[in-house]
């Protein structure tokens, strides 16, 4: 049965109604919830509150929870939430590294992601591709302040580079996909290869390289794949752009290679350290991440707020996935499916 089957199915079957609470509810989310969740027979209860002890005793007679993926979830709060009684954890993102999902596992909850369309993240990829590559940074600083010349280092086009993707599941394949229609060359490098990419060893895509673009879930594995080794391996001028996680890079050894003026720039739409950070209005306070400061003081490094999946349709799937997840879950236990 397809995902999407299976959806239409739990909407019109007749089935006792779930209880699922809703952890870390952005406003246009809880709308999203409230509209949907009826159609599957969910019942949710909804805060804007993260999870955490704090916040267990809307949890109290729920087997399933709803989490976002913008703060840290600790194991104490893990271990609560199963003397709560809770039994599933559908976190509301692809990745699963704000939780210990094999604590959770020890304690007996099931954890989950959701899909949702790679559209958002691939097409916000590319966009930051073609930034970079044409120095819209610098430029658009500039123009800001009604200075209208030209920049001194002209931009490159993507037919002219090789474009290295490093982790080509759902995500890193729609950026292959789209660099397609820009004429480059396309390296991939994958541990499970599952597309018609051109796969290389990893140290060969690093060294062949004009723009190495990070797609890999993070795992104790990945912890800063780009290390310093591999980013002193990149090209001369060569650009990184990461919208996956952070700590896919070590941003030190990347800073040390930017601000020697050996790396044509980056793009950055996640940052090591931006727990705390991100999502939230910074603007009267200090920073206290010494290297997202000198990252942003760059000219030539753009830095986004974690945004690339933000878009109504992203949101939508997250929404109606979360909610499916948890009905399965349910039907599972009670073998209904």
């Amino acid at each position: 049965m397809t995902y999407n089957s299976l959806a239409s199915w739990l909407s019109s079957a007749t089935l006792p109604d779930v209880a699922l609470a809703i952890y870390g509810c952005e406003p246009d989310e809880a709308v999203l919830f409230r509209e949907l969740a009826p159609r599957f027979g969910v019942v949710p209860t909804i805060t804007d509150a993260p999870v955490s002890e704090a916040t267990i005793e809307l949890a109290l007679g729920k087997r399933c929870i709803s989490v976002g993926h913008k703060t840290q979830i600790s194991n104490r709060t893990l271990l609560a939430l199963a003397r709560a009684g809770v039994a599933y954890i559908s976190t509301r993102s692809i990745g699963y590294n704000h939780l210990d999902v094999d604590y959770a596992g020890n304690l007996g909850i099931t954890v989950e992601n959701v899909a949702y369309s790679p559209d958002s993240v691939a097409d916000y990829t590319v966009m930051l591709m073609l930034m970079a590559v044409r120095n819209a940074k610098s430029m658009l600083r500039r123009t800001d302040i009604h200075d209208y010349r030209l920049d001194d280092v002209r931009g490159k086009e993507l037919r002219d580079l090789t474009v290295g993707v490093i982790g080509t599941g759902r995500i890193g394949s729609a950026v292959i996909d789209r660099l397609r229609g820009f004429g480059c060359r396309t390296v991939a490098y994958d541990n499970r290869p599952a597309t018609s990419a051109d796969y290389v060893p990893l140290d060969e895509l690093i060294r062949v390289s004009d723009l190495v673009t990070l797609h890999t879930p993070l795992t104790a594995d990945t912890h800063h794949l780009l290390d310093r080794q591999r980013i002193g391996q990149l090209k001369p001028g060569a650009f990184v752009v990461n919208t996956g996680r952070g700590p896919l890079l070590d941003t030190e050894a990347l800073l040390t290679a930017l601000e020697d003026g050996r790396l044509g720039g980056a793009a950055l739409d996640v940052v090591e350290g931006e727990d705390g950070v991100f999502y939230a209005d910074r603007s009267n306070e200090p920073i206290e991440s010494k290297q997202l400061l000198r990252l942003q003081e760059l000219p030539n490094v753009i830095v986004s707020p974690h945004t690339a999946y933000y878009t109504d349709h992203a949101l939508s799937d997250t929404v109606e996935n979360s909610i499916v997840n948890c009905r399965k879950f349910e039907n599972r236990k009670q073998q209904w499916i």
